[in-house]
C-alpha cells in the first residue's frame, strides 16, 4: 500500500475538551461554491498560526463537503461512495436526512479558542451560507454521554488502528487520506430515562454503567445498544471512528453523533440495525430514549485535495 497523502488533522486523534460543529448550506452553489472552498482551504494555516509549535491547545479543524458541494466543486469527480443520506424510518424510529453541504468541526482543549475559530470562520463566509446545524459540545467526565455511560467504549484505540478504519486507502486513490463522515444530531428525553432504575438502564445499553463492561451474551439483551450497533460481516468486526460529544442546555441536550470512517457503508448498516430496517426485525431500545433530528453525509478530503479544491 502506498502512503496516504496527509490527512486532515482533526480526523484520527481522539476528541478533546470542546467542539463546535457546523454545517452549512450554501445558497447559490452555481456563484459561491468555489469562494467557500477558498476560504476553508486557508483554515489548516490559519489553525497552525492560533496554535503553534507543540498544539498545546490541541486546536484542531476538519471540513466536510457534501455531495451536491462536490459536485459544484469538483463535476464528474467524487469520492466513490459519497452520496446524500437515505433516511429511515420504522417502527416510530426515525433517522431523518437533513443534508447540508459543509460541515466545520472545530475541536480545542480551550472552550473560547474553539468557538472564536468557528465564529470567525463563519464571518468570513458571510452571506454565501445558511445555518442548518450549529451545536456546541463538550467532553464529559471520563467520556461519559448524558445518559451516564461511557460513549464510544468499541472506538478504535491506536492511532495507526483508527487512522486504518477512517482514512480512504487505496481503493479510492484519488481520494486516499480523506474520510467519509456521517453526523446525526440526538435529542435526548432524560426525564423518561432516569424514571429507569440502574439495572435497566444497562439493559437498554447493554454494558455495565459503572465500567462500560459489556454484559455477558446470556444477559444482553438483543434489543441493546451493544448489540444493535455491532456490525459483523464474515466474522470481522467493521468500525468507524466516532468522535461524538454531549451538547446542551438545560431545555434541550443530547448527543451531537459524528463518525469518521473508510465507508459510509459501516454507518449506514450500522444505524439500520437500530432503527430497524436491516430485515431481522430488530431495533434498538436506545431510541425510545433519544431521537435523531439530523442526519447527513460528508467527505473530508485529504489537505492536499482541500487545497487543490480551494484553488480552481
Amino acid at each position: 500500500m502506498s502512503p496516504r497523502p496527509e490527512p486532515q488533522i482533526g480526523i484520527v486523534p481522539e476528541p478533546a475538551h470542546a467542539a463546535q460543529f457546523l454545517v452549512l448550506r450554501v445558497r447559490d452553489r452555481g456563484r459561491d461554491a468555489r469562494a467557500v472552498a477558498a476560504i476553508l482551504a486557508e483554515l489548516p494555516a490559519r489553525v497552525a498560526e492560533l496554535d503553534p509549535g507543540d498544539r498545546p491547545a490541541k486546536l484542531a479543524v476538519t471540513i466536510g463537503y457534501g455531495p451536491e458541494m462536490w459536485d459544484a466543486l469538483s463535476p464528474g469527480r467524487r469520492p466513490a461512495g459519497l452520496r446524500p443520506f437515505r433516511a429511515l424510518e420504522s417502527g416510530g424510529r426515525r433517522a431523518p436526512s437533513t443534508g447540508g453541504d459543509v460541515l466545520l468541526h472545530v475541536t480545542s482543549a480551550l472552550r473560547d479558542l474553539t468557538f472564536d475559530v468557528a465564529l470567525e470562520t463563519r464571518t468570513r463566509l458571510g452571506d454565501r451560507v445558511d445555518v442548518v446545524e450549529d451545536v456546541a459540545a463538550f467532553r464529559r467526565k471520563d467520556a461519559r454521554d448524558l445518559t451516564g455511560f461511557i460513549d464510544g467504549t468499541e472506538n478504535p484505540k491506536a492511532p495507526d488502528e483508527r487512522a486504518e478504519w477512517a482514512l480512504v486507502g487505496d481503493d479510492d486513490a484519488a481520494f486516499a487520506g480523506g474520510s467519509y463522515v456521517f453526523t446525526q444530531r440526538y435529542v435526548h428525553d432524560l426525564a423518561k430515562w432516569t424514571q429507569l432504575t440502574v439495572p435497566a438502564q444497562e439493559d437498554v445499553i447493554g454494558r455495565r454503567k459503572p465500567d462500560s463492561e459489556e454484559l455477558p451474551d446470556e444477559l444482553k439483551p438483543e434489543t441493546s445498544h451493544a448489540a444493535r450497533s455491532n456490525l459483523e460481516v464474515d466474522g470481522e468486526e467493521l468500525k468507524i471512528v466516532r468522535q461524538s460529544l454531549p451538547y446542551g442546555t438545560t431545555s434541550e441536550h443530547g448527543l451531537f453523533f459524528i463518525a469518521y470512517c473508510r465507508t459510509p457503508d459501516i454507518p449506514e448498516q450500522m444505524l439500520a440495525r437500530m432503527v430497524g430496517t436491516s430485515g431481522d426485525g430488530i431495533s434498538d431500545r436506545l431510541l425510545d430514549f433519544s431521537h435523531a433530528v439530523s442526519g447527513a453525509h460528508f467527505f473530508a478530503p485529504s489537505l492536499p485535495v482541500l487545497r487543490a479544491l480551494g484553488s480552481r
